[in-house]
């Protein structure tokens, strides 16, 4: 009997440190919910290694692990090493079917159970469990239209911890969102950037003006949502001119026009940087000074409808572009949500080499500390002269988090 619960425990260890326990962690592929913990009187083993396939050559295989140590790292895996290929949902290692070393490609999420190596970032694969980037990839895109189809967003009004209920403005309207000791909460901290950090959460830390996306059974006339999921964080909207760019520390400065503040704008490997057209921006330009009203599916009360608003950023942990989720605070009147984060998912993407000074930005980041002025990107939108000029004093903003790097569909 003490046996088998060894086993069952050892099963349920590795399976939060694949990130199996969490629904929502498993459409990011292998988020890590939490680490296997070492029994106390055992020496201390080497953690597993669990990321994205960067490359692959001979018996080896180069692997980008997840936050926070985002290593590159170097396993080998010895001719006869067990490698197993897990579908993305399963809960159960149990339903893992046989694979072989030759199955591992470039872009697949690997967690392997490994020893140490000659070196640091060099380790030995005791085993190897596969998810196949095509398998994410289908079910992301699954996952994104369930959250188009059942899922809200918007801006926090007011929280009753009692009930579980929270008040969302969506838009012009409100909605009444209802929890429960079965709701899975997640919230963004610190300087999240990408949906793959958000941590499991609770209903207490949700205050009114967060952001938030909550996904499940919803009212025909869209008033109320019976929730499962609630995503939620609080995050910095800024808009401005460039002042100063340093490529090399990746960093930019610029003026908020709303606080008349002065921002240094971390831009990192995992922030989303768009360029809008000229023609895109004069259009949005002249709907806000005509008034036109908020709206669109998920389009909370600003000009970003989504988690994916600022969609498709770089690299991550095997996620796609996000769903249409909550938007920024932003002014009275603004063009509606949901085309707008469409259309600025549909952008290329850019780098820090394609801005200049005086160039004018739209940024969403991550909220700073009290009193701080430095801040981390999640989206940097350029060409956007013609929606400031309509806005001097920074009334629209975009959506809150890029959902594209490592981001799931959720």
């Amino acid at each position: 009997m003490a046996i088998l619960i060894l086993k069952r425990a050892a099963r349920v260890r590795f399976a939060i440190a694949l990130g199996l326990l969490s629904p929502v962690a498993m459409v990011a592929g292998f988020s890590v919910a939490a680490q296997a913990q070492a029994p106390a009187a055992a020496p201390a083993a080497v953690p597993p290694k669990l990321g994205t396939v960067k490359a692959v050559s001979g018996n080896t295989v180069t692997v980008l692990t997840d936050p926070p140590a985002s290593q590159t790292v170097t396993i080998t895996v010895p001719d006869g090493t067990k490698v197993q290929q897990l579908a993305v949902g399963s809960t159960d290692l149990k339903t893992a079917t046989p694979s072989q070393f030759s199955d591992i490609a470039v872009g697949d999420r690997v967690l392997s159970s490994v020893r140490a190596g000659d070196t640091p970032a060099s380790f030995t694969a005791r085993q190897v469990i596969l998810m196949k980037s095509g398998d994410i990839a289908q079910k992301n895109a699954a996952d994104q239209a369930e959250w188009r189809k059942n899922g809200i967003g918007g801006i926090v009004s007011t929280v009753d911890p009692a009930t579980g209920a929270i008040t969302v403005t969506v838009g012009a309207k409100k909605v009444a969102v209802s929890t429960s000791g079965k709701t899975d909460f997640r919230r963004f901290t610190g300087d999240s950037v990408k949906f793959a950090d958000a941590k499991p959460g609770t209903l207490a830390q949700i205050q009114a003006g967060d952001q938030i996306q909550a996904r499940g059974v919803k009212s025909a006339d869209g008033s109320t949502v019976q929730a499962d999921e609630v995503v939620s964080g609080s995050f910095k909207n800024l808009s401005g001119l460039i002042k100063s760019i340093d490529p090399a520390a990746g960093k930019v400065t610029l003026k908020d026009l709303a606080t008349k503040k002065e921002f240094t704008v971390s831009v990192t490997a995992n922030s989303d940087l768009r360029k809008m057209p000229l023609q895109m921006a004069t259009q949005f330009a002249a709907r806000q000074s005509g008034g036109a009203q908020a709206g669109g599916r998920g389009g909370g009360a600003d000009a970003g409808g989504g988690f994916g608003g600022g969609a498709g950023g770089a690299g991550g942990a095997g996620g796609a572009a996000g769903p249409g989720g909550p938007g920024g605070q932003g002014g009275a009147r603004r063009p509606g949500g949901a085309d707008l984060s469409q259309m600025i998912a549909r952008l290329p993407t850019g780098t820090l080499a394609d801005l200049k000074n005086g160039d004018a930005v739209m940024v969403v980041a991550s909220e700073p500390s009290p009193g701080a002025t430095t801040v981390t990107a999640i989206t940097v939108l350029s060409g956007v002269e013609p929606i400031l000029t309509a806005n001097p004093n920074g009334g629209m903003n975009l959506s809150a988090w890029s959902m594209g790097g490592g981001a799931p569909a959720e």
